[in-house]
């Protein structure tokens, strides 16, 4: 008897250091665990929705408000698409719950299909802006490859403008948005611009910035945001992660964990 309960607790011994070493594998990292709760707020939380919603109603006012004028060129809203018109949390959250980071590879298997929902507010006022005549450019730094599935997902939602004219896609690696905001702005009056980062506004959020110099931009800018800068949230990623890192996309998450703690002001 007492062999077979020592032959018992060997396999329990076992069982459980083998269940301990896979809770070891698959233990969520500070960043990806902030990513799941990111996720889980962009999802669930009314409060993000309410951001939304008031964003877009104030781009809506800003829209009622330059109808009125008589434009030398047509009107036009430049938006961006990422957590701007399209949610991509069922990417990010899938990533983060299983310790992964972001991949080109994974996220165009994603885009690819074409089925993302929309950011809650957006398809509604795109479609006003439409109804009032003014033209709406999606600028994205998506890439080439990624053209078709993108299209299919705006048309998904019959959105206005949804072609290859205005989808403005990103040039190569080339992710600064200026010279294309410029070249829309050659033929139409720009209304406002939305988005999700701050580069997708203003050339000063371009070329890497610190994250102090992302700070004195956003003070230098205070007067444009809810006047022609709409800014949806987005606690998932953007450059402000990046600039956390210092644009080192080849740090491991470790790495990465080191510099979120490093960097948290804590209570003493």
């Amino acid at each position: 008897m007492r062999k077979w309960h020592n032959y018992l607790l060997a396999g329990v011994i076992l069982l459980n250091a083998c269940s301990s070493s896979k809770r070891a594998t698959n233990s969520t990292s500070t960043v990806n665990n902030g990513k799941v709760w990111a996720s889980l707020w962009q999802q669930k939380a009314a409060e993000y929705k309410a951001l939304c919603f008031q964003a877009y109603n104030i781009a809506k006012q800003r829209v009622d408000e330059a109808v009125k004028q008589t434009p030398t060129k047509p009107y036009a809203v430049i938006t961006d698409i990422d957590e701007t018109l399209l949610d991509n949390s069922p990417y990010d959250a899938q990533r983060a719950i299983n310790n992964l980071d972001y991949t080109s590879a994974t996220w165009k298997i994603w885009t690819a299909k074409g089925i993302a929902d929309t950011v809650p507010g957006a398809p509604a006022f795109f479609k006003y802006a439409a109804s009032k005549r003014v033209e709406v450019f999606y600028i994205t730094n998506r890439d080439e490859d990624e053209r078709a599935g993108t299209l299919k997902n705006l048309q998904l939602y019959n959105l206005p403008n949804a072609d290859d004219a205005h989808l403005i896609l990103r040039p190569g690696h080339n992710s600064s948005k200026e010279s294309r905001r410029q070249d829309v702005l050659k033929t139409h009056t720009v209304i406002l611009l939305c988005g999700d980062n701050l580069a997708d506004f203003d050339a000063l959020y371009d070329n890497k910035p610190t994250l102090q110099s992302r700070q004195d931009a956003t003070n230098k800018l205070i007067q444009e945001f809810g006047t022609r800068y709409i800014v949806l949230p987005n606690a998932s990623y953007g450059d402000w992660e990046s600039a956390l890192f210092n644009f080192n996309y080849k740090l491991t998450t470790a790495q990465k964990d080191s510099i979120i703690k490093a960097q948290l002001k804590l209570d003493k």
